[in-house]
């Protein structure tokens, strides 16, 4: 999958009010871009970075701009909009290129499930042998030193989908929390917690309850570390559920 039409480049200059980021266009042109993120965009902010927007020319919208890529360290790019994510996992599945949710001929997206009153991301029915999967999907962005981590903030919301996933393992489906790598450096993805350590307990009783744990990384640059235009997820990265992070690094 690709962006429908080519990106504006340009110049962070603050983002504020959790949902609005002041960019200076090429031409030096001062706008205002929606920022479709919810979270901290720990790493995802550096002061004067240089920043990727789409434009809409739907009437009907307050701000012309979407801020879509950031570059966070010298050829490095990370997409920080959070409406992409749930696009991107189903592009790939239905694609094949999940090879661990392949042979399911259905897929919906937002349904209603779980004691919570959640709504999952994907639901994957209709295999020939295999249950129903259940599939959450979540943005990745933080990088540090080459690993990935998520939440990049306390998430009681993310807390609450590892007990519905864990709930439907119980009931006999499959339930896969799904890491989108959408940030080019990353090459391993760990639990934050540091960030939020209530959250890596969580994962990792849901993996040892049953629940699957992937990661696929999305095809963000080009070879001179530019945007590539694409969105699509092409390669799988490993989770490290064991691995205790330290402020050095170190396990």
């Amino acid at each position: 999958m690709k962006f429908p039409e080519p990106l504006l480049e340009g110049r962070l200059t603050r983002r504020y009010k959790r949902f609005l980021a002041d960019v200076r266009l090429m031409d030096q042109e001062e706008v205002t871009a929606h920022c479709p993120n919810t979270g901290s965009m720990l790493g995802c902010q550096p002061e004067n970075a240089r920043v990727w927007l789409s434009q809409s020319d739907n009437p009907k919208r307050k701000l012309k701009y979407t801020w879509e890529l950031v570059e966070t360290a010298p050829g490095q790019l990370a997409c920080v909009n959070t409406a992409r994510p749930n696009a991107q996992a189903r592009a790939a599945i239905e694609a094949g290129v999940v090879s661990e949710l392949t042979g399911y001929s259905q897929c919906r997206g937002e349904v209603r499930y779980g004691e919570e009153k959640s709504r999952i991301d994907l639901l994957l029915s209709g295999h020939d042998f295999r249950p129903d999967a259940w599939v959450e999907v979540k943005n990745v962005t933080l990088s540090e030193n080459g690993q990935g981590f998520f939440p990049d903030a306390v998430t009681q919301r993310g807390q609450k989908h590892l007990r519905e996933l864990m709930a439907q393992v119980a009931r006999g489906d499959r339930a896969v929390l799904f890491f989108v790598v959408n940030h080019t450096g990353i090459r391993e993805v760990r639990p934050a917690d540091h960030i939020d350590a209530r959250y890596g307990q969580l994962l990792r009783e849901a993996s040892a309850a049953g629940v699957e744990v992937l990661a696929y990384r999305a095809a963000l640059a080009a070879e001179d570390g530019n945007p590539s235009g694409r969105l699509d997820l092409f390669e799988a990265v490993p989770v490290c559920l064991e691995c205790a992070w330290s402020p050095e690094g170190k396990e």
